[in-house]
């Protein structure tokens, strides 16, 4: 997944560069309204982290603008204006979330991975492989060894999360977000009978998920060759 990050705060930048980088994201940045616009309307991006408040051309003028030109990549917002308004103002120019400062980086993951959920990515792989294991992201499916494995709406999205996010530990919170989003929630319980439903599943077809509990922080997506 390819990602513009325009912010003026190069001490956030840069922290921001790296960890999603670590997470797995390629990062194109700058901390320039006008280079940023410019960026954005050249390369095809599949989000875009935006500041509000840039030298040259500000958030809300660049979200316009390429909207303008119909460019449908997905926006979230970071900044400091918390006042109502302000979120209404980004939200009806085209951003699809909008997160005040300061805020927690797993929370900005967390937005990224529902935001993306919303829709089509263009850029991201049809699907996520681990083992014998394999998602596919388009017919919202889940596979052991070429076999089909039945899994309910909830199941998927949990499953979809965790693969997503290979690279992380997700609370019970993130993934919580991922399914429900922000106007409801799982807790922990639900989430780990969903995910026991799901071994289950996989061990009658001879199958271990690759979904390990990280004691007091959170679930994860082990790592796999194609032959385990």
């Amino acid at each position: 997944m390819k990602i513009l990050l325009i912010e003026d705060s190069e001490h956030l930048r840069r922290s921001l560069v790296v960890g999603l980088s670590n997470l797995g994201f390629t990062i194109d940045e700058t901390g320039d309204g006008s280079v940023g616009l410019s960026m954005a309307l050249i390369n095809e991006y599949d989000f875009i982290i935006l500041d509000l408040m840039l030298p040259n051309v500000d958030g809300i003028t660049l979200l316009k603008s390429i909207r303008k030109m119909g460019n449908d990549v997905k926006v979230i917002i970071l900044s400091a204006k918390s006042q109502p308004e302000d979120r209404i103002e980004g939200l009806l120019s085209g951003a699809d979330d909008y997160l005040v400062k300061p805020f927690s980086f797993d929370e900005l993951h967390a937005r990224i991975l529902t935001v993306a959920r919303r829709g089509t990515v263009k850029n991201n792989d049809d699907e996520v492989k681990s083992g014998g294991f394999r998602l596919d992201l388009a017919k919202k499916e889940l596979e052991f060894n070429g076999q089909l494995i039945d899994l309910t709406k909830n199941e998927y999205k949990i499953i979809e999360c965790l693969f997503l996010s290979k690279n992380q530990v997700m609370t019970t919170e993130n993934i919580s977000s991922y399914v429900v989003g922000s106007f409801d929630s799982l807790s922990k319980n639900t989430i780990e009978s969903h995910l026991s439903s799901v071994r289950k599943k996989a061990k009658a077809l001879e199958g271990e998920l690759p979904i390990k509990n990280k004691r007091g922080f959170g679930y994860y997506l082990e790592k796999r060759s194609c032959t385990q």
